[in-house]
Formats: structure tokens, C-alpha cells, sequence
């Protein structure tokens, strides 16, 4: 019998590496037992009797720090398992959990102010060069401009709320509706300028455009919450011929082998032409402001550059700005004023314009915040 424990072999230390692959079932650690607690356990049974404590303890020592190393790669391991993004059960499969929407806010806050330090920088280089009156000019016509924009982003919701745009391809749209308004802008502002330099009288029509829209902001009268009947939407559609699904980001798809376009680009051309009527409304308001086809065009192009990202930050949020159509109002009909005293012979300063527009917009803004404000505390 004591020869045959002397010869016999003793068994394999269980140790971590064991019970991350699966040879052993380890017990449910409790407090003060670790996973660890199995190896001392087999150290301490294949001792060779009672007589070989001190051997036994060098190996309980050994396998308690063997395992604890051990232990360590385990947590490392299950550290970096826990750290990857969970994910969510769907019908029974595994989808990655959607990513958060702060970070895409984040981009579009980065975004916007990238682009107002831009405008800044370049007023700023205009004061520099052209003095102190160019500059206000500048700022007047982009506050101008860029109100307006935020006014034209309630006609984008419409749009992709009544097509059923996916969200994901909104910034797609929006990226190319932008750049096509860049263009026609430009193209219009150049014709503007030629014509008020030939024909004066233009700043009369100029100054009743302005005028009747602001008397269309006082009077209520919003854009069309349905879009069925818009004269542009149901010219759009009798000209396109328009698939009745989206393929994606694409604009056009081959369907029973006819080159269709998808309800994307219908999209985009109804956001192009509202954005053309909407122009007919800012060119001239720039132009009670100022005649340089610089400043108009840097105002402009300024103004429309953030629109995208300003889309991502306030288009949950429009209904609670609830004053800034009528302070637009309030603007259009001063700058249409403004365009028939300068007909007539009397000139309002550039800074007094300037001083106007800002507190109207501004006084617009805060106004539309604290109702808001008020109403959630209410609540």
C-alpha cells in the first residue's frame, strides 16, 4: 500500500486556465472564496499523508500564487468583454445596441461653431480692409440671412415628415440641397446686383416683396402642414416619375428595368424649389441692407453653410421658438422700410439697421426660450 501511493501520480493541479476553457465546472464564488479555492484544494489532498505538512503548504503557496496570476489575465479578460457595447436580443438575434445620439449632436455643436468663428473671422478681415460701415453691413446681412435659413428649416421637417425620409438619409438630402442653393444663390445675387444697378425702381418691388411677407408672418399664415396639395410637391411628382419605396441613399433605381427615381430625389427637388421661393424673400432683404455682391454672396453662403448641422441640433426643438417668425416679420418689414426710404432719398445708418436686426432676432430667441421654459416648470 505505501509503495503503491509512493509510485502512484499525483493528480494535475486545477488551475484558472483549466476553467476558462471548459475542462472544469468551477463552484459559484461566494465571499472570501475565490475562484482560486479548487486549487488549493487539490494541493492539499494529494499531499502524501500527514506527515508532509510543510510540503503541502509550499504547494498551497505555489498553486495560490500560481492561480492568482492566473486570475488576473481572467479579469483582464472579462474586463475587456465587458467593455465592448452590449447588445440587444430582437425576435431572438443579436444586434449591436444603437449607437448614443449625443455624439452626432456633438459633431453638428463642433460643426456650427466652426462656422460662426468663420463668419466672425471674415467680418472681422472685412472691418480691417473696408472699415468699420462694410463690417456692419456684413454682420446685418448674415443675421439677416442666417434667421432666415432657421425659418426655412420648418419647411424641411414638412417635407421629410410628409415623404417619410428615413433619418438616416436626411443629411444626405440636406447635403445636397444646400450645395444646389450655394449655386443658384450666387447665380441670383449677380443678376440682382446687375439689375438694381441698371434699373433703380427694382428696390420699390424689392421693398414690396419684403413687405408682403412680413405681412404674411403677422397674419398666421404657415406653411402647409400637409403637403398634398402644394403646388410644388404635385409639380414635382407629375414630371419625376418616382418609385413608391426608398433603395437606400440613392437617388435613382432600376425598376422592372426603367431607370425610376426613388422618393429621395423627389425630396431633394421640393427642398431645392422651396428653398428658390424662400430666396425670392432673402435676396432682397440683403439688398435693403447692402449693394456689394461681396457681402452679399459671403452673408449668404455663410448663413446656408450651418444649415445642415443647425438642422441636427434644433429640429426637435423648432416649436418652442415660438417668437422668431414674428421677429422675422418684424425684420422683413423693417428692411422693406428701410429699402423705400433709401428710394426716396432718406438713408437709415448701417448700424442703426444693424442694432434692429439684432434685437429683434435676439428678443425673438430669448422670449421663445423663457415661455418655453415657463411651460416645463408649469408642468
Amino acid at each position: 500500500m505505501v509503495a503503491a501511493a509512493a509510485t502512484a501520480r499525483p493528480p494535475p493541479r486545477i488551475s484558472a486556465p483549466w476553467l476558462r476553457h471548459g475542462h472544469v465546472s468551477p463552484l459559484r464564488p461566494s465571499t472570501g472564496r475565490p475562484l482560486a479555492v479548487l486549487t488549493v484544494v487539490a494541493a492539499s489532498r494529494r499531499s502524501p499523508g500527514d506527515g508532509g505538512k510543510k510540503v503541502a503548504k509550499k504547494r498551497r503557496r505555489r498553486a495560490t500564487e500560481a492561480d492568482r496570476e492566473d486570475g488576473l489575465s481572467v479579469g483582464s479578460e472579462m474586463a475587456t468583454k465587458n467593455s465592448t457595447p452590449r447588445a440587444k436580443v430582437d425576435n431572438g438575434s443579436l444586434k449591436p445596441a444603437p449607437e448614443s445620439s449625443i455624439a452626432p449632436k456633438d459633431s453638428a455643436i463642433r460643426r456650427v461653431a466652426l462656422v460662426v468663428i468663420a463668419a466672425v473671422l471674415f467680418g472681422v478681415s472685412i472691418a480691417l480692409k473696408e472699415g468699420v460701415e462694410k463690417a456692419s453691413e456684413y454682420f446685418a446681412g448674415y443675421l439677416l440671412e442666417q434667421s432666415l435659413s432657421v425659418d426655412n428649416l420648418f419647411v424641411f421637417i414638412l417635407v421629410f415628415k410628409y415623404f417619410k425620409v428615413p433619418q438616416e438619409n436626411q443629411n444626405r438630402v440636406l447635403s445636397y440641397g444646400i450645395a444646389g442653393a450655394v449655386i443658384f444663390r450666387a447665380a441670383l445675387i449677380i443678376l440682382g446686383v446687375a439689375t438694381i444697378q441698371s434699373f433703380e425702381a427694382v428696390n420699390l418691388f424689392f421693398a414690396l416683396i419684403l413687405l408682403f411677407s412680413s405681412y404674411k408672418l403677422f397674419a398666421g399664415s404657415d406653411e402647409e402642414s400637409d403637403l398634398s396639395d402644394n403646388f410644388i410637391v404635385k409639380t414635382c411628382q407629375k414630371f419625376i416619375p418616382v418609385t413608391d419605396y426608398y433603395d437606400g441613399d440613392r437617388f435613382l433605381t432600376n425598376q422592372d428595368g426603367l431607370l425610376k427615381a426613388t422618393p429621395l430625389l423627389l425630396t431633394l427637388a421640393v427642398i431645392e424649389l422651396s428653398d428658390i421661393a424662400f430666396a425670392v424673400d432673402s435676396i432682397p432683404a440683403v439688398f435693403g441692407v447692402t449693394r456689394d455682391p461681396l457681402i452679399i454672396l459671403s452673408s449668404n453662403i455663410f448663413a446656408i453653410s450651418g444649415l445642415r448641422s443647425l438642422y441636427v441640433l434644433i429640429s426637435e426643438s423648432m416649436s418652442e421658438l415660438e417668437y422668431l417668425q414674428p421677429a422675422v416679420g418684424i425684420v422683413l418689414g423693417f428692411i422693406g422700410t428701410k429699402m423705400i426710404f433709401d428710394f426716396c432719398g432718406y438713408h437709415i445708418p448701417t448700424e442703426a439697421s444693424l442694432a434692429i436686426v439684432t434685437t429683434c432676432l435676439s428678443g425673438g430667441v430669448i422670449l421663445s426660450l423663457r415661455k418655453a421654459s415657463t411651460e416645463e416648470r408649469d408642468k
